[in-house]
């Protein structure tokens, strides 16, 4: 500094104790000049008061000497001391050179700054505030000082300026959130604790709604819960709490839409508080804004449906996923079917404030003393989109990603199940995409996975969403979509016609000789048969339990009718026998099957008998389950005639065992009705006679003993000699009241190709050196 320099109104000792090395002559220097400027002051010499701060700021204050910094410095602060309630209106001048020191390499400066600052500030209170934004801004890098004495000074002028906040009315919140914005992305552990409690001490402060601005702030309270420091972390949840009961007191005020991609980017954080706090705060979003929330569908379900496959390590966070989830899929409602979809707007709904405080102020609902719209009428004036092809798509993903948990699977049938239900035109569009993943889920692990996949496909194969031009649906009431009952349509020719396609059909989407429900059911049916073909194992161990489960949830008959007709042109001749098989103890053995079963029983409508010859001409891949039908339907004297037939078999170990379990079936409560007729010998001539036949193909085996113990019951044994001719009148009763639309003697002819074709295909394989496994008993 320059000696010879005027400073004038100061004194050359005033300057010289100013640049001294010793805090207490600079001290000295201060005093003085307090005195001096009362004394302007009292002259009200305005120009003289700028004059000493100006040279106080740019020949000390702003010097490159670092004393006659430090005596700036506490000079600045003297004189606003002396100035007192005046000191505002030299804010700018004593403010801006103070704030340049915050970054001074010297941390002894830094300090002096603060302690500078501090006196101007106590002095000028709520003058200060609209120079508050670069006195936080210097605040804010101050707070990460390593200096500790330096921390300590700025957390001493950081709580004054909070209560000048505090008590004043007049503080700009507009411009200071771009600031609060920008500096709470800091990584800094003190930064990030000074901006959290600032936005404590803002959130308290009844005059300041804070809640306004939250969109742009959420991001980084989220960043900053996953701080590494236990305080910070409690001090943002304890911030974050605060936000969401004001956003439960004011939910006509929230931003709901603007805040929605935000919580779902943290609902899928690493971090489990941040991933459970998220998680909180979409549960009140989808609970309290209702369908503003739906046109972020895809997005929370992308977050919440893996939470749902979490163990009990986050269970908090697995239980407050499932309600999300749960209260999402309530918003989908059957008005979103309805809507074209070419006139709704693409993107996201947006609060227009002014309209909706409008609406919400003439209709408002008290609950505990507190005002604030009913949720129907938060989103009245609000044009909703269902995004159904990213909901879809998000759905399609997770079905096809291996690595998901069982939960997360059955979470995502179920709205695959519900938007059916609900949306069912809308979802009908994605059917062909979705239909391939539908049928490879039914090899999951899961029982329950597989039971909701099925209510899925059958909920396709019978909605009259799925109806395709040409299949109209019949006379009646209207069909409301997802109910699971039969719609059979029976075709007007027998079945004993040709199985050509009608004219027109694609493929085999449907076939006269099948009831059909929509233009998926038989696809269902083809597709899932060619599945068992093409997994054994599939079938082997889940495909009595997947069959069972179809026949409640669809129509037994229609199941088993149209996999009959289809297995009638099946290539693979062996899986045609192990299917037909499969299905024959399914009819026999299951309690589902109850009333199909008393339908065959008795043939006198013309559907049973449609039906019985359906079936027929399938089993016929299988001797012994044709047979079975036989006894089923009472038709003993074809079954007699089948039998006659067995000799001219090839019998292996597999035959046999059939004729086994088919003796064991015949002593369970299902063929109870066929033993008792075993009493009337006299009307039942070929049912006996039927039975000695499968007694004379078996060999001395416990199955023989059991169906000879059986016939050794049947009184009156001499009664058997029976003569073909005008007495054969002694057949069934059943045989007697049947009806010529059936046609026996075609049947057996079709019962011959059959097996013949099965003998042809067994012998082609054993020429090539196939494996037959055929086990034939010599």
């Amino acid at each position: 500094m320059n000696p010879e320099k005027d400073f004038s109104p100061l004194t050359p000792s005033i300057v010289r104790a100013l640049n001294d090395k010793l805090y207490e002559k600079r001290k000295v220097a201060a005093l003085e000049i307090e005195k001096l400027v009362r004394e302007f002051v009292a002259q009200n010499s305005t120009a003289q008061i700028k004059h000493v701060i100006q040279i106080l700021s740019q020949e000390f204050a702003l010097s490159q000497h670092p004393h006659s910094r430090k005596g700036g410095l506490i000079g600045l602060a003297a004189c606003s001391i002396a100035l007192g309630k005046d000191s505002g209106l030299y804010l700018k001048e004593l403010i801006e050179p103070v704030l340049t020191c915050f970054n001074d390499a010297d941390s002894r400066l830094r300090y002096y700054a603060c302690e500078a600052l501090y006196n101007i500030v106590k002095v000028a209170r709520g003058s200060v505030l609209p120079h508050f934004k670069v006195l936080f801004d210097g605040l804010s890098k101050l707070a990460a000082d390593p200096d500790p004495n330096v921390k300590s000074g700025s957390e001493l002028l950081d709580r004054l300026l909070k209560d000048i906040v505090t008590e004043s009315n007049n503080f700009d919140l507009v411009s200071f959130i771009p600031l609060l914005r920008e500096r709470i992305y800091s990584n800094n552990q003190y930064a990030r604790q000074f901006i959290i409690s600032w936005i404590l001490v803002l959130e308290s402060v009844p005059d300041i709604n804070l809640l306004d601005y939250l969109p742009e702030i959420l991001d980084g309270l989220f960043q900053i819960l996953g701080d590494n420091s236990k305080e910070i972390r409690k001090m943002c949840e304890v911030a974050l709490g605060e936000f969401l009961k004001e956003i439960k007191k004011n939910p006509s005020s929230v931003k709901f839409a603007e805040m929605a991609n935000i919580l779902v980017i943290h609902c899928q954080a690493s971090d489990d508080l941040i991933q459970l706090t998220a998680m909180c705060w979409m549960r009140e979003f989808i609970q309290l804004a209702g369908r503003v929330m739906l046109p972020y569908s895809s997005g929370i379900l992308t977050a919440v449906l893996p939470c749902l496959s979490y163990d009990d390590r986050k269970k908090s966070i697995k239980e407050v996923a499932n309600v999300c989830n749960q209260s999402l899929m309530k918003l989908v409602i059957p008005e979103d079917d309805e809507v074209d979809e070419t006139k709704q707007p693409t993107t996201a709904p947006q609060i227009m404030e002014g309209d909706q405080d409008e609406s919400l102020s003439k209709q408002e609902v008290t609950s505990g003393g507190k005002s604030f719209p009913p949720q129907s009428k938060l989103t009245e004036r609000i044009q909703v989109t269902l995004n159904l092809d990213g909901i879809v798509q998000v759905l399609d993903c997770h079905l096809h990603d291996s690595t998901i948990g069982m939960m997360t699977r059955i979470a995502v049938l179920k709205w695959l199940y519900h938007l059916y239900i609900k949306t069912p035109r809308k979802m009908f569009r994605h059917t062909d995409s979705l239909f391939p993943i539908l049928l490879k889920t039914l090899s999951d692990e899961s029982d329950e996975v597989i039971l909701k996949d099925l209510e899925v496909l059958a909920e396709i194969a019978s909605s009259p969403a799925g109806q395709t031009e040409g299949q109209g649906a019949p006379d009646g009431p209207s069909l409301r979509p997802g109910r699971l009952f039969c719609l059979v349509f029976w075709p007007g020719r027998a079945l004993t016609s040709s199985l050509l396609l009608l004219p027109g059909t694609k493929g085999m989407e449907c076939s006269p000789s099948t009831p059909t429900m929509n233009s998926y059911f038989y696809k269902f049916m083809i597709n899932l048969l060619k599945r068992f073909s093409s997994e054994r194992k599939l079938l082997e161990l889940r495909g009595a339990f997947i069959i069972r489960q179809l026949c409640l949830l669809l129509n037994a008959e229609n199941i088993f009718h149209s996999m009959a007709d289809i297995l009638l042109r099946e290539e693979d001749l062996k899986f045609a026998s192990t299917m037909v098989h499969t299905l024959n103890t399914i009819l026999l053995t299951s309690s589902e099957l109850f009333q199909l079963r008393n339908q065959l029983k008795d043939l006198k409508t013309a559907e049973s008998r449609n039906l019985f010859c359906c079936l027929y001409r399938s089993w016929c891949h299988n001797p012994v389950t044709t047979v079975s039908l036989c006894f089923l339907t009472q038709n003993y004297k074809h079954a007699y005639d089948l039998i006659q037939k067995f000799g001219d078999l090839e019998v292996t170990v597999d035959f046999l065992i059939e004729v086994d379990k088919l003796v064991q079936l015949i002593e369970c409560p299902i063929f109870t009705y066929l033993r008792l007729q075993l009493l009337d010998v006299k009307n039942n001539p070929y049912l006996i006679k039927a039975l000695y036949g499968l007694l004379m193909l078996l060999p001395q085996s416990n199955a023989f003993q059991l169906l000879s113990h059986r016939l050794q019951c049947v009184p009156n044994p001499e009664l058997l000699q029976t003569a073909d001719g005008p007495k054969a009148s002694l057949t069934s009763k059943k045989t007697s009241v049947t009806t010529p639309a059936i046609d026996y003697t075609e049947l057996l002819q079709h019962f011959e190709k059959v097996q013949s074709k099965h003998l042809q295909v067994r012998h082609q394989r054993a020429n090539r050196g196939e494996n037959l496994d055929r086990r034939t008993v010599f």
